[in-house]
């Protein structure tokens, strides 16, 4: 999804929610600022398509929900207030004391990258991301090629990283389900999937 960026203000966080109650977009907010956030491309939102696709099934029945776009994330430590492309709670709903459709609680969040927003995803937002108590995993899907990226956090509380390319799998530990690239890609973009990049199968720890 992309972010636009403006000129900083000084809004509150209620000012951000009687925005977005009253807003038929969504915007993220942060440190007093709030952003727009514009739709994301066709692409995009087929491959956010099939990653609900794939894991639905995978979940039915346990203990973990599994969430659109469409649900509000809150990192309590940092004020972020932002939407993820994905996002699986496990147990119950922990709701932001001031905002009730928030949720605070998420297990594994989910973003596919894009243009706009690429670098973002893969530096302040993910710093965000991991100060969340409850998150295990942090899942970065490119837009460029075949690839799935795993921030994992261990036992320890530490966090590693793993990706998985065509003709691998890449499994989530902390939900028990599996993603499978080449599929994945093949469901969302058909045969352009054949155009993006490199098909190397191969699923390593990153260094």
């Amino acid at each position: 999804m992309s972010l636009a960026r403006a000129p900083r203000h000084r809004y509150t966080y209620r000012d951000y929610l009687e925005l977005e109650e009253g807003s038929p977009s969504r915007h993220e907010f942060f440190d007093g600022e709030i952003y727009a956030m514009a739709g994301g491309s066709p692409e995009h939102a087929a491959l956010a398509a099939e990653l609900i696709a794939a894991l639905h099934p995978q979940l039915r029945g346990g203990p973990c929900r599994l969430f659109t776009s469409d649900l509000r994330i809150r990192v309590r430590s940092t004020g972020l207030a932002t939407y993820p492309d994905v996002t699986v709670v496990c147990g119950e709903l922990e709701r932001d004391p001031e905002s009730h459709p928030t949720v605070v609680n998420p297990t594994v969040v989910i973003e596919v990258l894009g243009d706009g927003t690429e670098s973002y995803d893969r530096t302040e937002k993910l710093d965000h991301y991991r100060q969340i108590a409850s998150l295990a995993a942090c899942v970065l899907v490119s837009h460029r090629e075949p690839l799935i990226e795993l921030w994992e956090r261990d036992s320890r509380g530490d966090w590693t990283r793993c990706e998985a390319r065509a003709g691998a799998c890449l499994r989530l530990q902390a939900i028990g389900c599996t993603l499978d690239v080449s599929a994945l890609y093949a469901g969302a973009l058909g045969q352009d999937a054949q155009r993006l990049g490199p098909l190397s199968p191969a699923s390593r720890p990153a260094q």
